[in-house]
């Protein structure tokens, strides 16, 4: 059985990430990911945190 939060995590990545960058070689996708990874979690409002970053969720709870 599949994960819903994965499935829907995953077709967010894809469509926020992949499928606008193109990678050239293995450093330049990591560098690319961990900009998205540091964007999704510090910067991007998430509806189920009250539209807030997980990062400020985490803090303030």
């Amino acid at each position: 059985m599949r994960n819903p939060f994965d499935g829907s995590f995953n077709g967010h990545f894809r469509d926020e990430c992949l499928n606008l960058h193109l990678f050239f070689l293995q450093a330049d996708a990591r560098e690319k990911l961990e900009e998205r990874r540091l964007d999704y979690n510090t910067e991007r409002p998430h509806s189920a945190l009250g539209d807030r970053p997980s990062t400020d969720y985490a803090q303030r709870g």
